[in-house]
C-alpha cells in the first residue's frame, strides 16, 4: 500500500529483494532500508528473519506508508520507520545489512527536488547524486563484515559505483543483473540520455544491477 505521492515499488525493488533472499543476508540481522519508500524492502527483510529493521526516508508520506504496511504485514514489532536525509536518522548506529534503492534517474537539471514525489526518482544530471553520497556514507553505518546491497541502472555507470565503494574501503561486486526495456521514466528521457552520452543512439534497453559491498571484519 502506498499513500498518494509515494513511489510504487517496481522491478528494481524485486531484484534487490531476491538478491537478499538468495544470499541469506537478512536472517538474524539488524537491517537498514534507506530510501525506503513504501517499505517493501524493509518488510521483505523482516519476512526473511531480520531481528530488527529500520526504514528511513525523507518523505513523511513514505514513513506513514512504512508504518501502515508493517502493521498490515504483522511485523510492526520489528520494523521501525524514521524520517531523515540519507543516513542522518541513524547517525552513530551500525547495521549488518543495508538495503538501498536510491533515486537514480538522470534529471534535466543538476539540483535535486526539495519536496514532492519526484524526490523518489530524480538522481541529478548523471543519476549518481545520491548513489555517490550513499557510497561515501555507508561504511560508517556498517557493522564489521556487514553488507551493502545497492540497486541502480547500468546507465548510471556501474564501474564508477564499484570504484567509489572501493575508495570508501568496501569490497564491491555485481550480485545480480536483469536486462530489459528502459523503464517508463528512463524512456521518457531517452533523448536527454542520448544527448548526455548515457544511452547509445538507438538504445532502448538497460540492465538493472544489484551491487554488493562488504565491510572489513
Amino acid at each position: 500500500m502506498t499513500l498518494p505521492g509515494v513511489f510504487q515499488p517496481r522491478g528494481d525493488a524485486r531484484l534487490l529483494a531476491a538478491a537478499m533472499r538468495e544470499r541469506g543476508l537478512a536472517r538474524g540481522a539488524r537491517v537498514l532500508d534507506v530510501f525506503s519508500g513504501s517499505g517493501v524492502l524493509a518488510l521483505a527483510a523482516a519476512r526473511e528473519g531480520a531481528r530488527e529493521v529500520v526504514a528511513v526516508d525523507v518523505s513523511r508520506r513514505a514513513i506513514a506508508s512504512v508504518r501502515i504496511n508493517a502493521r498490515r504485514d504483522g511485523v510492526a514489532d520489528r520494523v521501525r520507520a524514521r524520517r531523515g536525509d540519507l543516513l542522518a536518522a541513524v547517525a552513530g548506529e551500525r547495521f549488518d545489512l543495508i538495503l538501498a534503492n536510491p533515486p537514480y534517474v538522470p534529471s534535466p537539471r543538476e539540483a535535486l527536488p526539495r519536496r514532492g514525489a519526484a524526490r523518489a526518482w530524480e538522481g541529478g544530471a548523471d543519476g549518481r547524486a545520491l548513489i555517490d553520497r550513499l557510497c561515501d556514507a555507508a561504511p560508517a553505518a556498517l557493522a564489521p563484515g556487514g553488507t551493502l546491497l545497492l540497486v541502480q541502472s547500468s546507465l548510471c555507470d556501474e564501474q564508477a559505483t564499484l570504484r567509489r565503494l572501493a575508495d570508501a574501503g568496501l569490497d564491491g561486486e555485481r550480485a545480480a543483473a536483469r536486462r530489459g526495456p528502459l523503464g517508463p521514466l528512463m524512456r521518457e528521457r531517452a533523448e536527454l540520455l542520448r544527448a548526455r552520452g548515457l544511452l547509445a543512439d538507438g538504445g532502448e534497453h538497460e540492465e538493472l544491477l544489484v551491487l554488493a559491498a562488504r565491510a572489513p571484519r
